[in-house]
């Protein structure tokens, strides 16, 4: 009895445990089902999309942690591969480190002292100085800046990056343009060896320059010397005024490579490290320009031989031409582009060629002037184009051959240029030619 009741006791037992058993591979299939499956999603994206996979793993950055231990590793020899660090990429910043090194024994910081104002002894206002920048021209010595960077200087401090100092004749000036010419004298109190050899910089086509080209401009801003800072052509053929002076500088670069208060006069660079402009003011917010090399490789060997440079001159003050000012125009055509003819500078060229300018009648009523559509036969839309063509064509004595538009029809005006007069100097907001 008692033995018919163990075996049937382990027959039960056994069949509980055989349930159980089953159970439990049942489970342990579908775990291994769920497994196979997993691996095989997991192999088919490493394999089927590897750049999905690389995305994910570096999409976080180390952490600055991490970074840090790494270094200390590696100052202990240690390799250590949980978290490994990326070197940034520095294709750009070569370039940027070679033009530097390449450029900045060429640079240099100008420092002129500001004469005193008032009758009053100051002693605050003593020993106060100016600082711009400048770079090598030639091997003769002779140094670019700024016609504002001088100001009515004579003589100018120059200092190299290298600590190196020199006095400086200030030789020529053009403020039409901004541009003053130094040269190296000299004195007991230089510490630039006689004979060293200087390192011009190589002035470069600016005409060939593109809207985002890179740029770099080095020099002094607030003192701060061999300062670089880098950026793009923003825009080329800018008609911008010349500091103090009523006339504009044409065809000029602006970038947003930063130019502060001590940049003035200093190089714009292209990335092979030759001069594409010389950085002479700007806006904040980025609105920086230069004067294009071309206008200086034109201007400044004249400047060298002769002590000046004569500009040639039309006479009269323009606008490119607006809606608003073609309403005010007489029986104009539709799409008509060109140069609205403000005033008139008696007795100048362009008097003397017959160009009408804008007239007042006695009810105060605006009547627009002569349109210029075409300068010797190539058409113009803009005042800038104008003043770039007549400065980088023309000298004084020159003929030209307006093409205006007047009372519905286009008729031809021969001009002769003349020199540019100081005395006709004065500010306007449309500016002269």
């Amino acid at each position: 009895m008692c033995n018919y009741n163990n075996n049937e006791s382990n027959r039960e037992t056994g069949k509980i445990t055989f349930d159980e058993i089953g159970k439990a591979i049942t489970g342990c299939k579908s775990t291994i089902f769920l497994c196979a499956t997993s691996l095989a999603l997991a192999f088919l994206l490493i394999h089927l999309s590897p750049e999905l996979v690389d995305s994910i793993a570096y999409a976080q950055p180390p952490h600055l942690q991490q970074g840090l231990q790494n270094d200390y590793d590696s100052e202990l020899g240690q390799a250590n591969t949980s978290s490994p660090v990326f070197p940034l990429p520095r294709t750009n910043n070569s370039v940027f480190n070679d033009v530097f090194k390449q450029t900045q024994g060429s640079v240099v910081q100008i420092t002129r002292t500001v004469p005193q104002t008032g009758i009053a002894v100051d002693p605050s206002q003593e020993n106060r100085t100016a600082l711009g920048s400048g770079f090598v021209f030639d091997q003769e010595g002779h140094i670019i800046t700024n016609n504002h960077v001088v100001a009515n200087s004579k003589v100018v401090d120059v200092t190299f990056t290298n600590g190196d100092r020199s006095r400086a004749n200030v030789t020529a000036v053009d403020p039409y343009i901004d541009i003053a010419v130094l040269k190296i004298i000299e004195t007991e109190n230089n510490t630039l060896e006689q004979g060293q050899r200087l390192n011009a910089l190589q002035l470069a086509n600016s005409s060939a320059l593109q809207v985002g080209d890179p740029v770099i401009a080095i020099g002094n801003p607030y003192g701060l010397a061999g300062t670089m800072t880098t950026g793009i052509v923003s825009q080329v053929g800018r008609l911008v005024p010349a500091p103090g002076i009523g006339f504009s500088i044409p065809d000029v670069i602006q970038t947003d490579a930063a130019v502060n208060p001590g940049n003035s006069g200093g190089p714009l660079l292209d990335t092979q490290g030759r001069v594409v402009g010389v950085t002479f003011g700007g806006f904040p917010g980025g609105v920086n320009f230069a004067i294009p090399s071309n206008l200086v490789q034109k201007i400044v060997p004249t400047l060298i031989a002769e002590g000046n440079y004569t500009h040639p001159y039309l006479g009269f003050t323009g606008a490119t031409l607006t809606s608003d000012l073609a309403a005010s125009i007489a029986n104009i055509t539709q799409n008509l582009k060109g140069v609205s003819v403000n005033t008139i500078v008696q007795a100048g060229p362009a008097d003397k060629a017959g160009l009408n300018g804008t007239t007042i009648d006695q009810y105060g009523r605006k009547h627009g002037g002569d349109v210029i559509v075409a300068v010797d036969g190539d058409k113009i839309r803009e005042f800038e184009q104008l003043v770039s063509y007549i400065e980088g064509n023309k000298s004084p004595g020159d003929k030209v051959v307006l093409s205006v538009f007047r009372n519905g029809s286009v008729i031809d005006l021969d001009a002769v240029l003349e020199k540019r007069p100081i005395s006709s100097i004065q500010q306007n907001s449309t500016g002269q030619s």
